[in-house]
């Protein structure tokens, strides 16, 4: 097609999420599942031509930015301190689960799907996380939202698709394809030991030093006043950017650098005296002033601006998705590991230590059944191919892929809704006030 028939498609898909975005809530679906149909379509009609191994080098730096995004969102929704309680439960989520998460597809891939040893930890890692863009949706409506579902995967979305990438470089190295070094120790201190506290660290540097500086701006000067756009793309790209100097995660960073500023906007506007506003003073002076009001905005306009580039990053990961599936042939064994990731993997990772935690059976149902693959799956399985995965390996990963993540979006796609809505009329009261 030319460029204006492109243009054409964009601007009436756009238009038409423009207006039936509202309508779409009330259903028992998410866009997620509209991007999907129309990008198989779309795959169907030659309209957008893939190769998952040729065009993999721009599948990955697609998805590396729109997860970038996304994780930088979850990070500023998360108003929890530090040592906060609900840390644990998302954390153990994140690496606990994840991990037996990986075992149990690695060995599926080696015993049923006869994958080598290397390939099936790869396949694990590509799959393990759970989606930060495509479980908006389930993630924290605001920030004092305090559920106990959402804050927890809201965390676990953020959290591991930095803690995969070890596991993602230990299959890779039982390919051949990246240094283990003596018994693994090198992948245990390098992968593990620095690259993800290393990451963490760097991204609460960058965030809460530019946050903190942003607001002695505002309120001295009336300085860095409208530019939230820029803010939020320079924070995303100076903390990825940073962290991959030092050879850190940059997933971990970013979400971090998004944890950062909102914990400087919580702390401070908890420390700040209250203050009389000027009826006279204008808005944006108001709020670059009064020192309770600065941090919100700076932390609220961040995050609305980049809650936006997260929507539009969805809509055009998921419609490559929808294009990639339309070029492949998915088989019985490929639908049906797909039904096994989803429907046993993922409860028998999650389930015992929602158990553990003291969680009650609805919850733990829910937690254990909002395990959504999507973009961040995309990511890996690129990455993975662009860093030394064989045609012969990276074919089958990529056919088992691709279906996991159709799967998910049209299962937890059609149920998120109606599922939600029935755990709100089960819990009416704040889940603050209640275990």
């Amino acid at each position: 097609m030319d460029a204006a028939s492109w243009y054409l498609i964009i601007g009436l898909l756009l238009l038409l999420i423009a207006l039936i975005g509202v309508r779409v809530a009330r259903w028992p679906l998410t866009t997620a599942v509209i991007y999907l149909v129309i990008g198989v379509a779309m795959g169907r009609l030659g309209w957008i031509s893939l190769d998952v191994i040729a065009d993999a080098r721009w599948l990955e730096i697609a998805s590396e930015i729109a997860v970038t995004v996304s994780l930088f969102s979850v990070g500023l929704k998360l108003r929890l301190p530090f040592n906060a309680p609900r840390w644990r439960l998302p954390l153990a989520l994140a690496t606990v689960s994840m991990t037996l998460t990986v075992a149990m597809i690695a060995v599926l891939g080696v015993y049923w799907l006869g994958l080598p040893l290397g390939a099936a930890v790869v396949l694990g890692a590509v799959l393990a996380p759970t989606d930060p863009v495509l479980a908006s949706d389930l993630q924290v409506t605001h920030t004092r939202d305090t559920d106990p579902v959402r804050t927890t995967l809201t965390g676990e979305a953020g959290m591991n698709d930095g803690t995969a990438f070890p596991l993602l470089m230990l299959g890779l190295g039982l390919l051949g394809q990246h240094a283990l070094g003596d018994q693994g120790l090198r992948w245990l201190a390098v992968d593990i030991v620095w690259m993800v506290p290393a990451g963490a660290a760097i991204g609460v540097v960058v965030g809460s030093s530019v946050a903190h500086l942003v607001l002695y701006l505002r309120r001295r000067y009336q300085e860095a006043l409208g530019f939230d756009d820029f803010l939020a793309l320079g924070l995303i790209a100076t903390a990825y950017g940073a962290a991959h100097l030092i050879h850190a995660y940059g997933f971990v960073a970013v979400f971090a650098a998004g944890w950062a500023v909102r914990a400087v906007e919580r702390r401070q506007t908890q420390a700040a005296p209250r203050t009389t506003i000027s009826p006279s003073a204008s808005p944006a002076r108001n709020h670059a002033t009064d020192p309770r009001r600065a941090p919100a905005v700076l932390a609220e306009g961040v995050l609305r601006f980049n809650d936006h580039m997260d929507r539009i990053g969805e809509l055009a990961l998921v419609l490559l998705v929808g294009a990639l599936l339309a070029t492949m042939s998915p088989d019985a064994r490929a639908m049906a590991f797909a039904a096994v990731l989803l429907l046993a993997i993922r409860p028998l990772a999650v389930a015992p230590i929602c158990a553990i935690a003291g969680y009650r059976p609805l919850r733990t149902a829910l937690v254990s059944w909002f395990g959504i693959r999507g973009i961040g799956s995309i990511y890996y399985l690129a990455y993975a191919i662009t860093h030394g995965l064989s045609p012969t390996d990276a074919l089958p990963i990529a056919t088992l892929t691709l279906t996991a993540i159709a799967a998910s979006t049209l299962l937890h796609g059609i149920s998120s809704t109606p599922l939600m809505r029935a755990y709100a009329a089960q819990y009416p009261t704040p889940p603050s006030r209640r275990t």
